[in-house]
């Protein structure tokens, strides 16, 4: 740690700024949670080369995933993408500054839905609930942004809003996704994920609570929470969804469509082998073309 500190020149090229900046050891642990995603990228990256029985979607998701999450690590180990914000808690002076990452944002824009997507996939529920599941993670995230950004403790009514779609995404996940998964008969691997999922879930609004909303930790020990939070959601959900997918049956999941066309010799395709509908007496069937 002693050498990478030493070598770690992020914070001379770009200064933090802000009464509650970034630390040296906050960009030594975010570099090490960068490295964490780049190296899980590269590897569901190749992976995805030969996936086991020729599905590759959960390769996709998490791929894109785990690229996102290295990018926007990289720029907050950078000490990049932030801004510099009036705080209204915590402080005994007026005009206490913190410094607010919105790039963590960013990357729980993407990072939120690929889990949503995952678990909906599992589960074998509609595709207009997981659209709405996806649409509740966005109201969370863009709702605690701009609970960060408000200088007045008005930013408590953004907070209220977030932390609501987040219950009804809690509910949603584990209730109606949990039953839908009995229906596919995977009712106990759904249960295992969501149950993992919700409970990181439920700390972010706390973590959310003690930093850049009420400015109760630094803007470091707020780095390593995240960091931590962020690498047992992705990195470890995507591992144990593609360990566990290799028993799941595509076909009753209703995910042959990823194989239809781009995996080679992937399989029967039912609506290939099924027999031509005949045309009701005094209709013409339609010209082959």
């Amino acid at each position: 740690m002693d050498l990478i500190h030493r070598n770690n020149q992020a914070l001379d090229i770009n200064p933090p700024a802000g009464n509650e900046a970034f630390s040296v050891h906050g960009s030594d642990w975010l570099w090490a949670v960068t490295a964490i995603y780049t190296i899980l990228f590269i590897a569901f990256y190749a992976a995805s080369f030969k996936p086991f029985s020729g599905e590759k979607i959960f390769h996709y998701i998490f791929s894109v995933a785990l690229l996102v999450e290295s990018i926007t690590y990289f720029a907050w180990a950078s000490d990049l993408g932030y801004s510099v914000v009036t705080v209204v808690n915590s402080k005994p002076v007026s005009g206490w500054t913190r410094q607010i990452f919105w790039v963590k944002y960013v990357n729980w824009v993407v990072e939120f839905p690929a889990i949503i997507l995952s678990l909906g996939l599992l589960s074998g529920v509609s595709w207009a609930t997981i659209v709405y599941n996806i649409f509740l993670s966005w109201i969370w995230v863009v709702s605690y942004l701009v609970s960060a950004y408000t200088t007045s403790n008005y930013k408590w009514g953004f907070y209220a809003f977030g932390t609501v779609a987040w219950i009804m995404l809690a509910f949603n996940t584990l209730g109606h996704g949990g039953t839908s998964a009995k229906r596919v008969g995977l009712s106990r691997d759904h249960y295992v994920l969501s149950g993992w999922v919700n409970l990181l879930w439920l700390l972010y609004p706390i973590a959310f609570g003690l930093s850049d909303g009420g400015n109760t930790i630094g803007v470091t020990p707020s780095a390593i929470f995240f960091g931590v939070l962020d690498v047992l959601l992705v990195p470890v959900t995507s591992v144990v969804v593609l360990a566990l997918s290799r028993k799941w049956d595509y076909g009753r999941l209703n995910l042959a469509f990823t194989r239809y066309g781009r995996v080679h010799d992937a399989g029967s395709f039912p609506e290939k082998n099924a027999p031509a509908a005949i045309p009701a007496p005094g209709v013409t069937a339609p010209p082959v073309v």
